[in-house]
């Protein structure tokens, strides 16, 4: 068997077998015992009294291995099967440990106070993370040295002989060595700080003195503030969340800092605990708000969160808090998540993160709605500065208007009536007002009411389509509902994507977050926002089926994880039209549309769409203007919607031409390819014609060049081509594509085999990624190719530096005179990159066109590829008619239609092994290890293929 048929492992499958249980609750005698170290520092100090430094030495090295050990035990309980929250109360539990035997050390032998007078009184204190009694592996230690008043000569002795010995140890020590009244000074200063004392905690020294600073502080910077706390907390949640991307469902998520991670979790703890009090994040939580199952919520939702840290900075052994790719497959894997059948292991874990995720937004506005009941969160901009007006009725029942805001009269409202859930969203898109987070807290409280029962009464119906397809805008009123958990429950198809993931680097955003984009893209295209495909906007004032289109759109990768997505996402498309009681007509539209939504891309950036085979088949699949129409649209939709720069406008001319030459053949009423070949000949003709009348006169070389040409360019770049080309001879130019996002660069000159090698591999040579490119060659013998080139920030290649581009202009016009400079071509995978696992593929078609023989590629994308694969075929003494290059994040998608020389053969059975053997081996080439910290070699898992 060859290694292009091996099924690739993922790895994950290797991960610490299931244990029988986990492990026991842990004390902290039985990890690092007290007694015994002060027995052994007192020792140290004893053995080396006139010796400081080798009694600091001893002391340290005793220090540190009871540190080393307890953080040795929490690993090994956390690879067991503990929780995090467990483990970082425990890291927290050793810490008290140490710094409490350190401080006795230190007060005993080193800076001893025998009856210490005021200004000596020392206590210290944990604050931030640390003082609520949790630490990630690699945290900061943050510590508040209190005096009693001012500063003496000892309490700083003995502060900073801890901080040094502390630093020594190898720790990152936070601290701060204030009075008591200074904290609370600095307190109503500064709301970082007064966070940080919210959480402050007794470890050893003057406990009397700690807890005079706390009532202080409790009296004068927390009690009867928590209005203006609040403000500033959720004004410093809105900051981060700017900073770091308020998309809560970005593939990379930032565990920490990210929307619903673990500081959007600390900060309901923080507010609750300034409101009600409490010690423990147990305790504080049943004292605010929520009901028993949200603090389950809640403590389930840190738990996992914890988890997830802990073992990525074990993994990595710093304070890493991204989850990357390359970290993915291995916290699944040592969290316990295995591939199922249609998911990986990884997606599992992935999608557990973002409902996690989700939970902290619901529990968010949960509190939010209980501030607001309790007048606590201020206002936001103007209002704040309006009367407050009494609730206002609404037409309908149990809706009212209160603070500008739709919101509900009782509070078992959506209970009485589970369709409620979905009229509070219809009502505010009417009434273009926000929701009250009361109604949202009714709402999540009463999710289970919406059940198939009550899906599938008529004006459940009639209210889900019209959540979808009224208003101008459907996108804020499905996210909105998306959030609250309405919109999965409603639509059960579309529930099963709701946090899913694809581990790929194509993919920016979970599939429901990529869904709910692209519904938001076709309502641009529909009301013309933007101009992201002029064609698409004319053709929506032509389509018969919006809502068929809408609803495509919503459902479309309702498939994946259900083995092929276009098979399974028609079955699942018609399922839920069917329960929305759609006629069979527009319900078959749906789930074709549904099942075939991939299609046009994968025609229009992988075949030679001036080909009338490719043409003709399409023309058939589609089969009628009205679905080339409908397919259009949702195409450029779904491709804009997969992230940022992944729609651009050549992917866009594509497209647009795929559809002209489609409906040209749907609209002669005939599809075969000899009727095609025919349209496709008139349509070029037509611009020629056009092109002649404005430019006079064309260069001789374009004349010659085929139908293929002149049906792949628009006038604007035509005229480039003209222009240049008028000088004769050998050419090579450059210019800023129209569309932005590359450099288009036109290489023309006489044709000879391995030219096309020869080229890529310049390129390749010079930090130039081919990320498209058009090859023609006139009957004459010349070349006429036309490359779009990025550099590896993928930004236009050169675009600020001209004289980068002259260099590779000279250097393109060396290999054209058979003189291509010499070297090879860096590769470096990073780590991101390196944690996918690619299995590269080679397939040869003779029934894909009717004159060339078509070979597609498939493989991880690298610097130079293109050049080797260009170098084999050459070597095979193939010439290349045109090739189709698309790269979709780690991956590369070639397709390269091919001709021996004489142009009338085929390759034999015998030719097509070794041709596919020599296109495997330069694909699996450099093939990367995978990533690894300095400690081990890090998991592994398998690129999805999906799009």
């Amino acid at each position: 068997m060859t290694r292009a048929t091996e099924t690739p492992p993922t790895f994950l499958n290797t991960a610490r077998p299931a244990v029988s249980r986990r492990p026991g609750k842990w004390r902290i005698a039985d990890i690092i015992d007290g007694r015994a170290l002060r027995v052994k520092l007192t020792a140290a100090a004893l053995d080396n009294i006139n010796n400081p430094s080798a009694a600091r030495k001893q002391a340290l090295n005793l220090l540190h291995g009871a540190m080393f050990r307890g953080r040795l035990i929490a690993q090994e309980r956390l690879q067991q099967g503990a929780d995090g929250l467990d483990t970082a109360r425990l890291l927290a539990a050793v810490q008290d440990e140490v710094i409490h035997a350190l401080y006795d050390f230190t007060v005993t032998h080193v800076h001893r106070a025998s009856n210490p007078t005021e200004a000596e009184r020392i206590a210290v204190m944990a604050t931030g993370g640390y003082g609520r009694g949790v630490m990630a592996p690699s945290s900061d230690t943050d510590l508040l040295f209190l005096r009693a008043y001012k500063a003496s000569p000892h309490t700083e002795s003995v502060v900073e002989y801890m901080l040094y010995a502390l630093w020594d140890m190898g720790l990152k020590v936070g601290n701060a060595f204030r009075a008591p009244i200074d904290c609370v000074k600095l307190a109503l200063e500064d709301v970082t700080i007064k966070t940080s004392l919210l959480d402050a905690r007794f470890i050893c020294g003057d406990e009397a003195l700690a807890n005079d600073m706390m009532a202080l502080y409790q009296r004068d910077a927390v009690k009867g503030r928590d209005a203006q706390f609040i403000a500033d907390k959720l004004a410093e949640r809105d900051a981060r969340h700017s900073r770091t991307g308020d998309a809560r469902y970005v593939v990379e998520p930032n565990l920490k800092e990210g929307k619903g991670g673990l500081r959007d979790l600390q900060t309901l703890y923080w507010i609750v605990k300034h409101m009600y009090g409490g010690n423990t994040l147990e305790e504080v939580m049943r004292s605010g708000p929520f009901t028993d199952h949200e603090v389950a919520v809640f403590i389930r939702a840190g738990r996992f969160l914890w988890t997830v840290r802990c073992h990525m900075h074990f993994v990595t052994g710093r304070a890493e808090d991204r989850l990357s790719f390359d970290l993915q497959p291995e916290i699944a894997a040592r969290m316990g998540y295995r591939d199922r059948e249609g998911q990986q292991g990884v997606e599992r874990f992935m999608k557990r993160y973002f409902l996690v995720a989700k939970d902290v937004g619901g529990l968010t506005r949960i509190l939010a709605a209980k501030l607001e009941a309790d007048h606590k969160k201020k206002p936001e901009g103007l209002r704040r500065f309006l009367p407050t007006r009494p609730p206002q009725a609404m037409p309908e029942a149990g809706f009212q208007i209160e603070a500008g805001r739709v919101s509900i009269t009782e509070e078992d409202v959506m209970e009485r009536d589970p369709l409620n859930m979905i009229r509070l969203f219809t009502i505010a898109r009417r009434e273009q007002k926000d929701i009250h987070p009361a109604a949202l807290t009714a709402l999540t409280r009463s999710l289970r009411g919406l059940s198939e029962t009550v899906r599938e009464q008529p004006e459940a119906r009639k209210l889900i389509l019209d959540s979808l397809l009224g208003g101008n805008d459907p996108g804020p009123t499905l996210r909105r509902m998306n959030d609250a958990g309405v919109l999965g429950k409603a639509i059960p198809e579309f529930g099963s994507i709701v946090a899913q993931t694809q581990f790929n680097m194509y993919h920016h955003y979970t599939v429901d977050e990529h869904t709910l984009r692209a519904v938001e893209t076709i309502s641009d295209i529909e009301h013309g926002r933007g101009s992201i495909a002029p064609l698409a906007t004319e053709l929506f004032g032509q389509i018969e089926n919006r809502r068929a289109l809408y609803l495509a759109m919503l459902l479309h990768d309702t498939g994946k994880g259900k083995g092929d997505q276009q098979e399974a996402g028609m079955l699942t498309a018609r399922r839920a039209c069917e329960r929305l009681g759609l006629p069979d007509e527009e319900t078959d539209l749906v789930a074709w549309l549904v099942g075939h939504h991939l299609e046009m891309s994968e025609t229009a950036q992988k075949r030679d769409i001036s080909d009338p085979r490719t043409v003709a088949k399409f023309a058939r699949l589609c089969g009628s203007l009205e679905r080339l129409r409908l397919l259009y649209i949702l195409t450029v939709a779904d491709i804009k919607a997969v992230g940022p720069a992944v729609w651009n406008a050549w992917k866009g001319q594509l497209l647009a031409d795929l559809y002209h030459n489609t409906a040209a053949a749907l609209r002669g009423g005939r599809t075969d390819e000899a009727e095609v070949l025919m349209e496709l000949e008139r349509r070029a003709e037509k611009r020629r014609a056009s092109i002649i009348d404005k430019l006079g006169a064309l260069p001789p070389l374009l004349l010659e060049l085929e139908t293929a040409y002149w049906t792949g360019f628009d006038e604007n770049d035509i005229a480039w081509h003209a222009g240049a080309l008028a000088k004769g001879g050998d050419i090579v130019t450059t210019r800023m594509a129209p569309e932005g996002g590359a450099v288009a660069l036109l290489v023309s000159g006489k044709d000879r085999t391995g030219l096309f090698a020869d080229l890529a591999g310049t390129l390749a040579l010079l930090g130039a990624n081919i990320v498209a490119a058009q090859v023609f060659t006139s009957r004459g013998g010349r070349i006429v190719d036309v490359f779009m080139l990025q550099d590896i920030r993928g930004l236009p290649f050169g675009g600020d530096d001209p004289a980068r581009l002259a260099g590779l202009e000279k250097a393109i016009l060396a290999a054209l005179a058979g003189h291509p400079p010499k070297g090879g071509v860096k590769t470096r995978t990073g780590r991101r990159e390196a944690a996918f696992l690619v299995q590269p593929s080679v397939q040869i078609h003779d029934d894909i066109s009717a004159e060339y023989t078509v070979i597609d590629i498939a493989g991880r994308d690298r610097p130079g590829l293109l050049h080797e694969v260009a170098e084999v075929l050459a070597e095979q003494r193939l010439s290349i008619h045109s090739a189709h290059i698309a790269s979709y994040g780690e991956r590369v998608f070639d397709a390269f239609y091919v001709q021996l020389e004489n142009a009338s053969a085929r390759l034999s059975k015998a030719r097509k092994e070794t041709l596919k053997e020599r296109l495997l081996a330069v694909l699996s080439r450099e093939e990367p290890d995978g990533p690894h910290t300095p400690a081990r070699k890090l998991r592994r898992s398998r690129a999805v293929d999906s799009f």
